[in-house]
């Protein structure tokens, strides 16, 4: 029996660290439709598991990546809670705007560490970053943390507006099809900067 629970835990964290990335990715269509089907009585429950969860086992591959992960764990387990006692499920609709204020707040500040979080990142594959290289992290840094607050404040808008299509519409789809586009036209500009 030691010898299955030694054996288990590895694997229920592996599990967790590859599922925890896509239950936050899907956070605004579970909101959506627990609050549609189920209500905060089954839903709080399952969001604060998942966000425990996501709490014990993040491993960001940069210190502010690990800060990100965790910080914006403790923040959906206070929304949840604050939701929970307050008996108001708008408080649910806050989670995006929180994650665009920390990401903004993360990307924001490596502006004035030696090194841009694009940075960083970029010499986890290139760690001979040629000064071109860093200027154009720099500027990729700076336009994440534009899209960060038109994002967040867009998310923003959704909550005060009261609409929950409208909002799982914007936080559930929309915006991750402008990251998807934002990441897609850094790839092009990257890839013929390079030639």
């Amino acid at each position: 029996m030691n010898k299955l629970r030694h054996l288990s835990f590895p694997l229920l964290a592996k599990i967790a660290r590859w599922a925890m990335p896509l239950a936050v990715i899907a956070y605004p269509i579970a909101v959506w439709c627990g609050l549609k089907n189920w209500g905060t009585g089954i839903l709080a429950p399952l969001l604060i598991a998942i966000f425990i969860l996501r709490l014990l086992t993040f491993r960001g591959k940069l210190s502010q990546l690990t800060f990100f992960g965790k910080a914006i764990a403790i923040v959906g387990i206070v929304l949840v809670a604050t939701s929970v006692l307050l008996r108001e499920t708008s408080m649910l609709l806050y989670y995006p705007v929180a994650v665009n204020a920390l990401l903004l707040g993360v990307f924001f500040s490596s502006l004035y560490a030696r090194q841009s979080l694009v940075e960083r990142l970029a010499r986890l594959s290139e760690p001979e970053l040629p000064p071109r290289g860093v200027m154009y992290t720099r500027r990729v840094t700076q336009v994440w943390c534009v899209f960060f607050l038109c994002n967040g404040s867009m998310a923003l808008y959704t909550c005060l507006k009261g609409d929950t299509d409208l909002w799982a519409l914007y936080n559930g789809g929309i915006s991750y099809l402008l990251i998807g586009l934002l990441m897609g036209i850094e790839w092009i500009v990257r890839k013929r900067l390079r030639q």
